[in-house]
C-alpha cells in the first residue's frame, strides 16, 4: 500500500509539474513542518557501508550555505554489523529486518534523532517492514525514492529516453526502482538494471584506482551490451549510495565508447533537500560525528576520505575520528532467536 500511493504521488507530481518534494506532504511527510520549526536538529544518516558519509558531506555542506536551523547535529551511523558479511548475507528477509529494525531502535536510543535518513537502497526497502518503524515516532526516510523519482523526471515525456541503473546485486534483485517507474507508466525498455557486484568493496578500498576503473568500464560495456538502438537520450543514475564517489571513471567509461549521456542521477544529491528552505538563522552551528561497531580499515578511511575532503571537511575530519562501539546493536541473538 505504501509503495503504490507513493508512486501514485509521484505520477501526479509529474503530471501537473509540482515539485516532488512538496507532493501529498501532508499525507506522505505528517512530522514534516512540526521539524522545519526547530530551532536544531539532530539527523542520523545511516547506511550498511560508507557511502552514506556522501549524504553527511552533502548536508554540511548546504546547511552551511542555507542556515535553516541554528545547529545541526549529523550522526553517520554504520549499519555494517559483522566483518563476515552484511545484510545480503543473512538467509532470510525477516533475519534483516529483525537486525535492521533492531538497529534503528539503537539509533533512536543512543542519539535522539528527530529524524533517520536511510542512505542505503538495500535497507531503504525493508523500512516499511521493520518493527521500528511501526511503532516509533522518529520518522525513517529511506533513499529508494528519490532514485525513482530523479528518473521518472528525466524520462517523464521522452518516450524514447533510456535510463541504466546501475546499482548492487540485491538492489537489482529486488526490483523495486524498475517496478515503482512500471508503475507510473513507464516503458519496460526505457529501464535498464545493471547489477554492479563487488563495486562497493573496490570504491571503498579506493574510488580512484584503476581496480575500480576497470570494473566500471566491465559493468558499463556489459550494460549497453545488451541494450538495443537508442531512439532518445541516455541517462545514467547511481542506486548504490558508493557508486557517486567515482563519477570520473563512469564518465570516461561511456566517452571511450563514444557513447553520450544526457544527465547522471545521484539522489545522495537530494536526499536532505526537504529539510532545506529559507533561512532563519546568519549562520548554522554544524558538528558531524561517525559512530561504527565494526572497525573501519585504514584504506577505507584514506580513500573515502579523501574524496570527503574536497566536499566537506568537517565529514572528513569525522571519518579519521570516527567512534568504535562495538556494542551499539545486538544481531548474533537475534539471528539464534530466529533458529530456535
Amino acid at each position: 500500500m505504501y509503495r503504490t500511493t507513493r508512486a501514485a504521488w509521484v505520477f501526479l507530481a509529474l503530471l501537473l509539474l509540482i515539485p516532488l518534494a512538496h507532493a501529498g506532504t501532508d499525507e506522505a511527510r505528517p512530522w514534516l513542518p512540526g521539524l522545519l520549526e526547530k530551532d536544531s536538529i539532530t539527523i542520523v544518516i545511516t547506511d550498511s557501508g560508507l557511502g552514506g558519509l556522501s549524504v553527511v558531506a552533502d548536508a554540511a555542506e548546504k546547511f552551511r550555505q542555507d542556515p535553516v536551523f541554528n545547529s545541526v547535529e549529523l550522526v553517520f551511523v554504520s549499519a555494517l554489523f559483522s566483518n563476515e558479511g552484511g545484510y545480503n548475507s543473512l538467509q532470510t528477509r525477516e533475519e534483516k529486518l529483525k537486525v535492521f529494525s533492531g538497529a534503528l531502535q539503537s539509533m533512536q536510543d543512543n542519539f535522539d534523532p528527530d529524524i533517520i535518513l536511510v542512505a542505503c537502497n538495500t535497507l531503504s526497502v525493508l523500512i516499511p517492514d521493520t518493527e521500528f518503524a511501526n511503532t516509533s515516532q522518529v520518522p525513517a526516510v529511506g533513499i529508494v525514492e528519490d532514485g525513482v523519482e530523479q528518473i521518472a523526471h528525466q524520462l517523464q515525456g521522452k518516450p524514447g529516453a533510456t535510463n541504466i541503473l546501475f546499482a548492487t546485486k540485491g538492489t537489482v534483485d529486488e526490483g523495486t526502482h524498475k517496478n515503482l517507474l512500471l508503475e507510473m507508466g513507464f516503458a519496460d525498455e526505457q529501464i535498464v538494471t545493471q547489477a554492479c557486484p563487488q563495486l562497493t568493496l573496490y570504491i571503498e578500498q579506493g574510488y580512484d584506482s584503476m581496480y575500480t576503473e576497470m570494473l566500471i568500464d566491465a559493468y558499463v560495456d556489459e550494460a549497453v551490451s545488451g541494450m538495443g538502438a537508442m531512439t532518445g537520450p541516455l541517462s545514467i543514475s547511481f542506486n548504490c549510495t558508493h557508486f557517486g564517489y567515482a563519477l570520473d571513471s563512469w564518465k570516461q567509461a561511456f566517452a571511450t565508447r563514444g557513447i553520450e549521456v544526457d544527465a547522471v542521477l545521484n539522489p545522495n544529491t537530494q536526499m536532505i533537500d526537504f529539510l532545506l528552505g529559507e533561512p532563519r538563522f546568519e549562520e548554522s552551528s554544524i558538528n558531524v560525528r561517525v559512530v561504527s561497531m565494526i572497525d573501519i580499515p585504514e584504506d577505507r578511511r584514506d580513500s573515502i576520505g579523501r574524496y570527503l575532503q574536497g566536499v566537506s571537511p568537517v565529514t572528513a575530519k569525522a571519518l579519521g575520528n570516527f567512534e568504535l562501539t562495538t556494542d551499539l546493536f545486538e544481531w548474533q541473538r537475534l539471528i539464534d532467536a530466529g533458529k530456535d
